[in-house]
């Protein structure tokens, strides 16, 4: 058990992001708490928690990125197993949001499971959810829960201010993220310029122009999602056309499913800047990516929650470098 000011707490880690899990756990100065993860003959998922957790204050760390279905299924046992087992507060920490991107119906019959999975979580017995940059901020409405999002700008930040560019715009991947790219903007005193792209069909996009300046600019694409990369892989071809020096992408959540690494590599990108919010295996590890830890950021905001302190200080660039 860790006492923390008074609380007791438990830091539980599923299989989805092991190393995360530990690096966070290193932060804030405790164990990680034990508990056995195993499948029956057919497949179900079985959870043992080896130690109690009545009147505890449970943080579960589960991003749910690929194999979504598995790694959410591990999650609602688990938080069924804590709420059986009377923990005080059942605490989601999940970085990545699988089925974020369907937060609303684009056709007429298809369903909204992000709202699905805010359902499920609920019902199971989480009373929190920490996310980090949700796809859609209206995520947030579609629980009768505490959620906080997370951002990971704090850190992009920094890590691009120690690379001292010069000339800077900030490139949005289409209109919608154009609020987050202004934003970003903001701590560079950059332009933004936006690409006017259509998607005829899921994960397949075409540019059509590019909106603003970026002749003789270093160009930093922002989005919080990279999936098969063919979005940011023709955007960054269109930016060279059009006269671009470097071209930086900068995206909170490495899926890259398919031949996204191969794309990211054949492309005019110089590099991928992202977060271990989810867990790369060796196979799509490249030279052109990094990947920066949001260990300090979750780890300082579980203990801001614990000790019922604001996390949204968090967010200014200049206190992230503070933390210890």
């Amino acid at each position: 058990m860790a006492d923390i000011h008074g609380k007791k707490v438990k830091l539980f880690c599923l299989n989805s992001n092991p190393v995360l899990g530990q690096e966070i756990a290193d932060y804030m100065g405790i164990s990680l708490a034990e508990c056995n993860i195993s499948r029956f003959s057919d497949g179900e998922v079985n959870i043992n928690i080896a130690e109690t957790v009545r009147g505890h204050n449970v943080f579960v760390i589960q991003t749910t990125s690929s194999p979504v279905n598995e790694h959410y299924m591990e999650l609602l046992i688990m938080i069924d197993a804590l709420k059986r087992a009377s923990a005080k507060t059942i605490n989601v920490i999940m970085p990545y949001y699988g089925y974020s991107r369907q937060d609303r119906k684009a056709l007429s019959r298809q369903p909204i499971s992000a709202k699905l999975v805010a359902d499920l979580l609920t019902v199971a017995g989480a009373t929190r959810v920490v996310s980090m940059d949700l796809h859609a901020a209206q995520i947030q409405g579609f629980y009768d829960i505490p959620i906080d999002n997370f951002e990971a700008a704090p850190i992009f930040v920094r890590y691009l201010k120690e690379q001292n560019l010069k000339d800077v715009v900030v490139v949005s991947p289409d209109h919608g993220g154009t609020t987050r790219a202004r934003k970003f903007a903001l701590h560079f005193d950059a332009p933004i310029a936006i690409i006017d792209k259509r998607r005829p069909r899921p994960n397949v996009a075409e540019v059509m122009n590019i909106i603003g300046d970026v002749e003789g600019k270093n160009a930093i694409i922002v989005d919080d999602i990279v999936d098969t990369a063919g979005t940011v892989s023709i955007a960054s071809e269109a930016l060279k056309k059009a006269g671009a020096k470097d071209i930086y992408l900068v995206a909170t959540h490495p899926v890259l499913s398919g031949e996204a690494v191969k794309r990211i590599n054949d492309s005019p990108i110089t590099k991928f800047i992202t977060t271990n919010s989810i867990r790369l295996p060796e196979e799509k590890k490249s030279d052109k990516i990094v990947q920066l830890s949001i260990a300090k950021i979750i780890g300082q905001g579980i203990l801001n929650i614990i000790d019922d302190k604001p996390i949204s200080v968090l967010w200014d660039y200049a206190n992230y470098p503070q933390m210890k």
